[in-house]
């Protein structure tokens, strides 16, 4: 049926493809990068603040071993200053954060396209096929229209439209949960955060303004 769908939607069946195989890689893209985060990401934060209580070098060590994880890249930041204030500590954690958004957002404005454009494609071909439907007919003369340029035509203006809403409903299926994802991993990214600015507030504060830095 697939098949049918494809060869019948003329012309905008190109692009339309196009999408849905590109769509389906960013996809794919997307799902490794939130497994892998959502799979390792807890473990790493509870093992992380129990080695804050008492050894910031281990926990250095222990984030620049998950490097690949936007959280430990964030913390990474702030823990490798040398000797900050409370200000800085703060400033480089939410400047972190910030450099990190663009890559929790990755590829949404191509999957914002992909919704936007194919309906729009599956409708140029529904058009297309009306046009070549109503050029095969023969007004006060049905029996010589050409009947196949007619169902052909009719054919084609049903197909394209499936095509494009298939692969506009798809995406955005998937848009969406990825949305959802990267708005729950800002809001941990905050909540974390802000545990560590209060770790680091109580160590100035048992060191008398000033945290030890470990020797790397």
């Amino acid at each position: 049926m697939s098949q049918n769908i494809l060869t019948s939607s003329g012309i905008v069946a190109i692009p339309l493809l196009i999408f849905s195989i590109l769509s389906l890689a960013l996809i794919a893209e997307r799902c490794y990068f939130w497994i892998r985060v959502w799979r390792k990401q807890d473990a790493l934060v509870s093992k992380l603040f129990k080695l804050l209580s008492s050894d910031w070098y281990s926990a250095i060590q222990l984030l620049k071993k998950n490097i690949d994880l936007p959280i430990a890249r964030v913390f990474l930041e702030a823990l490798e200053l040398e000797d900050p204030t409370v200000e800085e500590f703060q400033i480089a954690l939410e400047t972190a954060a910030r450099a990190e958004l663009p890559n929790l957002r990755r590829f949404n404005t191509v999957f914002d396209t992909i919704v936007a454009v194919s309906p729009l494609l599956g409708l140029l071909g529904t058009v297309l096929g009306l046009i070549t439907s109503f050029a095969s007919l023969k007004l006060g003369d049905v029996s010589s229209s050409d009947t196949i340029g007619v169902t052909g035509g009719i054919s084609e203006a049903l197909g394209s439209t499936v095509l494009g809403l298939v692969v506009a409903i798809f995406t955005l299926l998937f848009a969406n949960t990825f949305r959802s994802f990267y708005r729950r991993q800002v809001s941990l990214i905050s909540e974390y955060g802000g545990r560590l600015e209060l770790l680091f507030r109580k160590a100035r504060q048992k060191t008398n303004g000033k945290v030890k830095e470990p020797v790397i």
